[in-house]
């Protein structure tokens, strides 16, 4: 915005600014200059206006001294100089800077996060267009997030190419959904989808134990370390912790069959890292087209007084005649006689316990008391054998003393508490030739 020159001798006055005073000086007044066009001033002849002439029109007496070189009311300012502000660009002598493009932030957080990256270089492109239209700032970020989503869709390329996304991306479902055999739990019954227990087991289904199913979780063992302790060591605590973490599960051996095996699922290096830490121990069916039927479940947890009482009393029994030597009394008779002399302590104990335990229905107490009897008649027949000083007349005793496990007398016992009445098969080629209370052979009927 251009400033006027304050008016010279020849110039109009401005009709809204008061007469400026001429310069005073020796000469006269120009005779020939042209009479004042100010509205405001008064002569004998006034202006004409709309309204009428001269001083008796409506304009009002002029608020300055009569003359037209009369003293102005404001300073007179030397030429060139404002006496008032002028407006200028605003308040700040600065410009405001440019925005930083959105776009391109967005771009830089995809490629850092390496998420969607193919999504990232595209927003990355964008944002380099619009920031040359728009004078934008940003470039730089831009620029980076274009870099490192094209590393990172190479990187996904090349994962694909190979295999390994398919393999993290499964992995990945079977963790999230619950589905991997690292997330069953004890008392869990599941299928394998078209696999087998000889082979590695990826995935399971999980399904009611009341129904048909290809195996039941009896235990698991859980794994220490922050690196994969190897598979033969896997292996190694699997066969010793699962085999007896069994008898706590299912106390009645009796109701596992020749038909039943266990089975146990071990982490692998690549299911470590997944977090898999546990070793899952199982029933299973010895054939591998074959299905179990009903949980085996039988503990505190699904038996009632009774039952109970009378399977810890059994299994107390079966644990001590599972402990007989491996030599024949013909050749270590010492130590046959001291293992008869604990079988009988042990079976005495438990005749006793069963003797003065209170049975919730009458129809339990004869039967649970027959029982009692036979045992504190075994007891004496394994103390009779700890005594025998030949090997003849321990096995004398020895005989007389197993005519009573798992005879009659068992059965009927446990028809009447409600539980498995067919007795197992023990295993003849044993090379102690002892059987148990339970389960086929010394190994509870399941081949080791």
């Amino acid at each position: 915005m251009s400033i006027p020159p304050p008016p010279g001798p020849h110039q109009p006055q401005d009709p809204y600014q008061p007469p400026q005073p001429q310069p005073q000086g020796p000469y006269p007044q120009d005779p020939f200059a042209a009479p004042s066009q100010d509205p405001y001033a008064q002569g004998p002849q006034g202006p004409q206006g709309p309204m009428g002439p001269g001083p008796t029109g409506p304009y009002p007496q002029a608020p300055y001294p009569q003359g037209p070189y009369q003293q102005a009311p404001y300073p007179q300012a030397p030429y060139g100089a404002v006496p008032y502000p002028v407006w200028g660009q605003g308040y700040s002598p600065y410009g405001r800077p440019s925005p930083v493009n959105g776009v391109a932030i967005a771009a830089l957080v995809l490629g850092l996060l390496c998420f969607l990256p193919g999504v990232g270089l595209l927003l990355g492109i964008i944002a380099l267009v619009q920031i040359r239209k728009r004078g934008e700032r940003g470039k730089a970020m831009a620029v980076a997030g274009t870099v490192l989503s094209s590393v990172g869709l190479a990187v996904w390329v090349l994962a694909l190419s190979t295999g390994g996304a398919s393999d993290f991306w499964d992995g990945f479902k079977e963790g999230a959904t619950g589905n991997s055999s690292f997330a069953l739990a004890k008392g869990d019954c599941f299928d394998v989808p078209g696999e087998t227990f000889d082979e590695d087991v990826y995935d399971v289904d999980e399904v009611a134990c009341s129904g048909e199913h290809d195996a039941e979780v009896f235990a698991t063992v859980p794994l220490s370390g922050d690196s994969f302790p190897g598979d033969d060591h896997v292996t190694d605590v699997a066969d010793d912790k699962c085999y007896t973490l069994q008898d706590a599960y299912a106390m009645d051996p009796w109701a596992l069959t020749d038909e039943v095996d266990i089975y146990y699922l071990t982490p692998t290096a690549d299911s470590w890292s997944w977090g898999d830490r546990e070793i899952t121990c199982v029933f299973a069916n010895v054939d591998e087209k074959g299905t179990l039927t009903g949980s085996l479940r039988a503990d505190a947890s699904t038996l009632d007084p009774d039952q109970f009482a009378f399977l810890e009393a059994m299994a107390a029994v079966d644990k001590a005649l599972f402990e007989e030597p491996e030599e024949y009394a013909e050749e270590d008779l010492a130590s046959n006689r001291a293992w008869a002399g604990d079988t009988g302590e042990v079976t005495g104990n438990q005749a006793d316990q069963l003797g003065s335990h209170l049975w919730m229905t009458p129809a339990r107490e004869k039967p649970l008391a027959v029982l009692a009897k036979d045992m504190e008649d075994a007891a004496d027949e394994w103390a009779a054998a700890k005594k025998a000083t030949t090997a003849d007349g321990f096995y004398e005793h020895y005989d007389k003393a197993y005519a009573y496990v798992d005879g009659a007398t068992t059965v009927t016992a446990r028809k009447a508490l409600g539980l498995a009445t067919t007795p197992p098969t023990y295993d003849e080629d044993s090379d102690s030739g002892s059987g148990g209370t339970g389960g086929g052979d010394s190994d509870s009927g399941l081949d080791v």
